[in-house]
């Protein structure tokens, strides 16, 4: 499943012309669902004609009363969320095999699903949904899922309906005709769509996915940029912001994670401890992210998938929550985070990264938009926490106290740290400052004596166990 990372297609097909191969292809059949912006999925194989040969059904239980009768009632009062979508598809599979599987025991059966809100007449709702696939590859045979989250860029009702009706006849029609290349799916499900969807969540599973790392299929969201951001969790699964962050208060710790070492562990203890001890932050609401960006990945030259996984091990046997994201630039992240009411936004950067993005900032605008630029960053609701380095040669601590800020923009960083925006990291273990991960990495791949004493015991023996980050394999000896 997991393609060589420079997988092409070819030019991507009319959506007319896929609705019509699947409804030409009288092995296909199955029923249709939505709730929220219409039928506009359907609707797609209706008009191109030969629907008979692909519909059981269709239908949208549009008031909540009905939805809440047929699907049942979700604890959250929520209808556009996951768990929805899964009654929808669990509901509508079974009606399909009771009624149908005797009826047509040659046939691959599949539920499409979504459940969507689409852009509101205030424009107060940006509109974003859920949108799901059951489907079988072989009659009577088990059955996949495919399920995604899509935010709709369109800023008018009816382009965002017809954007849901594009985006899922390309999920349907994926599923059938690229279920062996999961990257040429995944490319795919933007086709005819490109500025107008964001998909940042997608789940693969079943057989036909069983080899299939749903961590990896995150990284081809960012990678082929159907999103900016894209996270998973401590069990290996993808997630998404808006079933776990919603008004939550957010801690993100940025960091190369190749591999883990000392540092960074202490880094997201005392960075988290010190996060929850912020008077306007709810320790019971809060939550912490490690996020490895894609520019921090390709800094080797090309993107290592096996990289990736081997540094998404690490951080998922300690028990963290994983983001990946194109966001080099902080507020990019923070924008994504808005959008799911986040409360307040901690971020963890080494003090030398922090320089860099000052500087940058800095060298960037110099011409009359220095504030702006700045206050893109630091939101009321945003607080940065420096990680101290040791400077070379002298070993002296450096940190926000004594960091070299260009002249021209002393006067806004001192403003930020005296308002509480920019804060050293207390409670850091000095013993620690002299372990670098490059240098550890290197050590890694030379098995050079020493190395486990700079990462935490429990990532030793991961590494080791595994062979991640290109650990020496010992060969054994064969008996004749």
């Amino acid at each position: 499943m997991q393609k060589d990372s420079n997988t092409t297609r070819q030019k991507a097909l009319e959506t007319e012309q896929k609705a019509l191969e699947i409804n030409l292809n009288d092995k296909i059949y199955g029923t249709f669902s939505e709730i929220g912006a219409g039928q506009e999925v359907a609707r797609y194989f209706f008009q191109v004609g030969a629907a008979a040969g692909t519909i059981a059904k269709t239908m949208s239980a549009y008031d909540k009363v009905y939805s809440d009768k047929i699907y049942g009632v979700e604890a959250s009062g929520r209808y556009v969320c996951q768990p929805r979508l899964y009654k929808m598809l669990d509901h509508e599979y079974e009606l399909m095999e009771s009624r149908l599987k005797n009826e047509r025991p040659d046939t691959n059966f599949f539920v499409f699903a979504d459940t969507v809100s689409a852009i509101n007449f205030t424009k107060t709702i940006k509109g974003n949904g859920w949108l799901g696939l059951r489907f079988q590859l072989t009659p009577q045979g088990e059955t996949n899922d495919i399920v995604i989250h899509a935010k709709m860029k369109d800023n008018d009702n009816k382009l965002q309906q017809q954007a849901i009706g594009i985006l899922g006849v390309n999920l349907l029609y994926g599923a059938y005709h690229y279920k062996d290349d999961a990257e040429v799916f995944i490319q795919s499900l933007m086709d005819n769509l490109r500025g107008r969807i964001e998909i940042d969540m997608i789940q693969m599973k079943g057989p036909q996915f069983k080899s299939l790392d749903n961590r990896w299929l995150s990284l081809m969201l960012v990678k082929h940029g159907l999103s900016q951001v894209a996270m998973f969790g401590p069990n290996k699964q993808n997630i998404h912001a808006s079933e776990f962050l919603y008004k939550k208060h957010v801690l993100v710790v940025r960091g190369s994670f190749r591999p883990v070492t000392l540092v960074n562990r202490d880094m997201l203890k005392v960075g988290y401890e010190q996060f929850l001890k912020d008077p306007e932050v709810d320790p019971k609401r809060s939550f912490m992210l490690a996020e490895i960006t894609l520019d921090n990945l390709y800094k080797g030259g090309d993107l290592d998938e096996k990289d990736f996984l081997d540094r998404a091990d690490l951080l998922c046997a300690m028990g963290h929550t994983v983001v990946v994201s194109d966001c080099e630039e902080h507020q990019k992240l923070i924008k994504y985070l808005a959008d799911y009411k986040v409360q307040n936004i901690g971020m963890v950067i080494g003090v030398q990264n922090m320089l860099e993005v000052i500087n940058k900032k800095y060298n960037q605008n110099m011409e009359g938009r220095l504030l702006a630029a700045f206050g893109e960053l630091f939101h009321k609701n945003v607080k940065l926490y420096a990680y101290p380095a040791k400077l070379e040669g002298s070993g002296e601590l450096l940190t926000c106290q004594n960091l070299p800020i260009p002249e021209g923009i002393k006067f806004l960083f001192q403003h930020l740290m005296e308002n509480g925006q920019v804060v050293d990291i207390q409670g850091f273990n000095p013993n620690n400052l002299h372990i670098f991960s490059s240098e550890v990495l290197e050590m890694i791949k030379e098995n050079t004596d020493g190395w486990e004493n700079l990462v935490p015991p429990k990532i030793a023996e991961m590494i080791k166990e595994k062979c991640l980050f290109g650990y020496p394999f010992k060969q054994k000896e064969f008996e004749y």
